[in-house]
């Protein structure tokens, strides 16, 4: 059960349930618009890293969902290994996250953007080796983009932690 009580969209602007519409009026999103200045520019942020980089999308998603995993945020974790399966994650590559250095599902970009993953959740940033490895696979501009996108989903995460935001039925959260 979450900390606090979720936002009540009857109370809020014509643009926050707008936006809550839009994200089919998910826990994050109820929890975050108590926030709606802060809420609305999360998701500004969250749709671009979805939907307008040049990063792979099964790249992302699988950077994303292993964030989720090492910031043990189930909510995050069950989310993005459905959003990674409806880009092409493949069901063998979602089981193996939690211990992707033994799969052989990976190819080697994937495993050096989630060495980069692993690296940027655990340190104080990447070693030389490994941004070295991710940076000559992808773009300058895709490299940034997977950055962001792990920084973006730590704090999700954290957000998620922190509010213990309660998970619900995927039939409740996808059109």
């Amino acid at each position: 059960m979450a900390r606090i009580d979720y936002s009540d969209p009857s109370e809020a602007s014509d643009r926050t349930r707008e936006i809550l519409d839009k994200n089919r009026h998910a826990n994050i999103f109820r929890m975050m618009a108590h926030s709606p200045s802060y809420f609305e520019q999360y998701c500004r942020l969250g749709g671009a890293i979805r939907h307008k980089g040049e990063l792979d999308p099964i790249v992302r998603e699988l950077a994303i969902t292993r964030t989720g995993i090492l910031c043990e945020a189930p909510y995050e974790i069950v989310a993005h290994k459905r959003i990674g399966r409806n880009v092409g994650v493949t069901d063998e590559q979602n089981e193996a996250l939690a211990n992707w250095q033994a799969a052989s599902c990976f190819d080697e970009t994937q495993r050096a953007a989630l060495a980069f993953t692993d690296e940027i959740v655990k340190l104080s940033k990447p070693t030389d080796a490994t941004f070295k490895a991710i940076a000559a696979r992808l773009t300058p501009a895709a490299l940034v983009e997977l950055q962001l996108s792990v920084g973006f989903y730590i704090m999700t995460s954290k957000f998620l932690e922190t509010f213990e935001i309660d998970l619900q039925p995927v039939t409740e959260v996808v059109g």
